[in-house]
This record gives structure tokens, sequence and C-alpha cells, in this order.
């Protein structure tokens, strides 16, 4: 078979190719559903005609509407339309696009016992990252709660119709991605598509017209709102509980962060975790998603398992949690304090060294005509050569330094695409730069631009993953505000 990507099949094939070949039905009654919830002359009897045509899934509709999670009251509710009024039009539309979702994909047929299993693997995941993201909002109106409860369910919606393909495509990346380690899976998908599946769901979100909240949770996840926020957390933490290996430094951070998301302690959000895990269980028991149940982790196992892991993160300079968290605090404080501005420096870039784990990093300020990038601080191993020679020059347009002054936005330069950038830029400065990847986040004061945060693994030869970029953009977000008040 030859590789998809010698057939150049993007975004817009593989969306056209799920939605009118793998999950039509549930394409059809998403895209149904969404247009009742924003219609509003829409009355509740549509949305019970909407899938009145299909007892099974009627019958798990209102098992799950009665169930204790939903149906707070004594009172039994024996209709779709009753139930809405009783719970409320978001969540019942909700509730109808996970048992749509679940059905559907759980009756998929023509799939390998390996690629099914990776599915249920997925779904469960899927499921579970709702709920957590529901949890992390429980303080909100329940319209937002219920938004992005779909919209987490939802976020890997271009992996999991892949895999319902049931098709040669999805049986040999089933078996590539076997045979590789963890590192080299998002290469392999790359390769082998042509797109990550991060884009195919945002192909799938916008095609479907998913919500405006999916697909700004999808290609901006770094974003510091709640909601988007929270999606984006509890997609992380379901992965990493739902895998065989569980990645103790990973799994500390992100609860640290997700903790730190609802001001209270990292225990307090554990036991509110597995709170949630128990009623993710029970909750699906009430979809009828026996097959898929299996596949939901234990995450009291998983983070008991945590102190016992065996293999924490191989970095030259290894993430410390705890100081990281440590550096956010003293830059909290010269935010209220209106620390020096080389102070407030000093320790966003000790956060970045120690706390995110870099080989080396600096601030690099513009000139007065704004043409070059010239290093003020640079930390690390190796810090004098590259204070010496990173001078960079800003007037090619398809530089990524260029770029992120520009734009005033982070970036996260990793294996995939550092040849292009180092063809951007000089001889001189390529090589200074890691061939792994580095990240530069803009040094802003008052929405004025003065320069560049910049870090690298440049002697352990890693990449950077989403964990360390939203480390590293912590840091020079908080440095920023510090900044600004500094100067004020």
């Amino acid at each position: 078979m030859k590789s998809l990507t010698k057939q150049q099949k993007g975004i817009d094939y593989w969306t056209k190719r799920v939605s009118s070949r793998e999950i039509p039905a549930l394409c059809s009654t998403v895209k149904d559903l969404e247009k009742l919830a924003k219609d509003d002359v829409s009355s509740l009897a549509k949305l019970g005609r909407s899938v009145m045509h299909d007892n099974a899934l009627t019958s798990r509709i209102l098992r799950v509407a009665n169930s204790a999670i939903y149906n707070k009251g004594n009172s039994k509710v024996s209709t779709v339309s009753r139930a809405a009024v009783v719970l409320g039009f978001d969540s019942i539309r909700n509730i109808c696009i996970t048992a749509k979702m679940l059905s559907s994909l759980l009756a998929s047929k023509n799939l390998s016992q390996s690629v099914y299993q990776r599915l249920l693997k997925l779904m469960a995941q899927s499921f579970q990252a709702a709920m957590l993201a529901r949890m992390m909002l429980s303080d909100h109106d329940d319209g937002l709660k219920e938004e992005a409860f779909i919209a987490s369910l939802l976020y890997r919606i271009g992996e999991v119709a892949f895999w319902s393909v049931g098709d040669a495509h999805s049986d040999k990346l089933d078996k590539l991605l076997d045979e590789v380690d963890e590192t080299a899976v998002y290469a392999t998908i790359k390769s082998e598509l042509g797109i990550s599946f991060n884009q195919l769901s945002q192909g799938v979100a916008r095609s479907w017209g998913l919500g405006e909240l999916l697909v700004k949770s999808l290609t901006t996840p770094s974003e510091r709102t709640p909601e988007i926020r929270s999606i984006y957390l509890a997609d992380q933490l379901a992965e990493l509980v739902s895998g065989d290996n569980i990645d103790k430094d990973k799994l500390s951070l992100f609860i640290a962060q997700a903790a730190e998301n609802l001001d209270i302690s990292t225990e307090s959000f554990t036991a509110k975790f597995i709170e949630c895990n128990k009623q993710t269980q029970k909750l699906a028991e009430a979809y009828g998603a026996n097959e898929m149940l299996a596949f939901i982790p234990d995450a009291k196992d998983a983070i008991d398992r945590i102190s016992h892991n065996e293999h924490p993160l191989s970095t030259h300079n290894p993430p410390n949690l705890t100081l990281q968290l440590t550096k956010i605090r003293q830059l909290t404080n010269t935010i209220v304090n209106k620390t020096d501005f080389n102070e407030v420096m000093k320790v966003a870039l000790e956060g970045m060294l120690k706390g995110v784990g870099v080989d080396r990093c600096g601030v690099l300020l513009l000139s007065r005509d704004h043409l070059f990038l010239q290093p003020r601080v640079v930390l690390g191993e190796g810090k004098e050569a590259l204070k010496q020679q990173l001078h960079i020059r800003l007037d090619n347009p398809s530089s990524a330094f260029t770029q992120c002054v520009r734009v005033k936005q982070p970036m996260n330069i990793n294996v995939s695409n550092i040849e292009s950038v180092l063809n951007h830029v000089g001889d001189n400065v390529a090589e200074q730069l890691s061939t792994y990847g580095f990240m530069i986040a803009p040094l802003v004061v008052d929405n004025k631009i003065l320069g560049i945060f910049y870090a690298d693994r440049y002697f352990a030869k890693q990449e950077f993953d989403l964990v360390d970029f939203e480390s590293f953009c912590h840091l020079a977000q908080l440095a920023n505000l510090g900044f600004t008040t500094s100067m004020h």
C-alpha cells in the first residue's frame, strides 16, 4: 500500500471521508441537535421527535436522565421532552449527543479486534475527560458546564472517527503505532495521514458545526479562560491516567495545574478527581456502554502508582514542579509589589531553567530600530557563547522570530518544523539553535513588544511537549504582568 502522504490527502479529504462514509448517522444527529440548540423558536417537542424513531436510543437517554447524577428529584421522567423540562434543554441535548455517539461507535462493524479496542479506549478516555471538564467548572453556570462537557467529549472526534473506518488505512496505522514508542506516535500519524488527529478534529468540528467552544479549544488550547483551560487539562489528565505506563512527572504537574486553576490544594483536587472517576463509571453504566466501561481507568490506582513509577522523564535538566510553583508564586508577588524589571526577569528565567527543565533560556530584547533581537540575559550551560552569538535579524517575514514579534504569540518549534525554521535564519544563528526545536514567547509591556523569551534543550537533544510549552507560556505571561507593573 502506498503511503497516504504520497497521495496528498489532507484535512478536507479526511473530513469529507469521515462525514460521508464512516459515521454519517452520528454526523446527521449532531447537526440536527446543534440546530435545535441554536434555534430560539424550536420547541422541546422537536427534541423528542429527533430521537423518537430509535427506541433503543430513547431508552438509553431516559435511563441517563433518571440517573442520580442528573435527576436530583424523586420523580422519574418518561419522555425526552419531559426530561428537557426537568433537567434543562442543554443537559438533555448533550445527553442525546453522548448517547448517540456511544451507540453509533459501539456498534462499529468491520473493525479488527485491535482497532476496536483502540476505539473503545479512546471513547472511554473522552468520556472521562468530559466528566472532568464539567467537574472543574462546577462553580459556573449549567450552560457553560454542559457546553464544556460536550466539547471535551468531542475533543478527539477526528481520531475517534478515523478508527471507526474499519479499512486497510486504519489497520495499517494501528499496526505501525504498535511498533513505535510513545515519542514517535505523533510523527507516525502525520507521516501516514499527512495531518495530525488534532487537525482532523478541527476539520470535523468546523464541518459539522460543533460549536465555537470546541473549535477554540482545539485551535488555541493555551488560552487561559476557565472553560478552555478546563477542557485542555481534562483531556490531558484523562489521557495520562489511561496510559499503560503512568508518567509520574506529567501527571503530578497536570494535577498541580488543575488545582491551581480551581484555586484549591492538590490534595483536594486529587480527591475530586477520584470521585469524578467513580461518577464516570456509574454514568457509563447508565448509558449502557458496558464494553467501554472496562476501559475507563481507575484514577485512584493510577495516582497511587505514580509514586512507584520507575520511568520518570529523562532530560538533561529534569523539570522541578516544586521549584516551578515557587517561581510562579514569586512572579505573582512581583505583580502585587511592583518589583524591579531585572528581578522579574531573573525569577522568570530561573523558573524556566530549573522549573520547566531546559538547558538554556534567556531574554532577547529588540534593538531601537526593531531590526534585531539581542540577548540581554542568558542562563544555563553554554550561556556565554549563546549570549555572544544569538543576534537575530528580523528582516525575513518567514522567520519564526519575526512572526513571534509581529503577532505577539508564543511558538513551540519542534522536530517536525525545525528544518524550515533554520532555513529562515542566518547560518551563524542556525548553528546556535537546537535541531530538536525551541520555545519562544513575546515579552510585552502595555501591549508593546520589547523582546522575546527563549528556551531550548540543546544538550539534552530533546523537543518540548505541550506540558513544557504550557508551563513556559505561563511563566512568560506572569513575567509580562510583572514587567508592566514595574514600569508604572
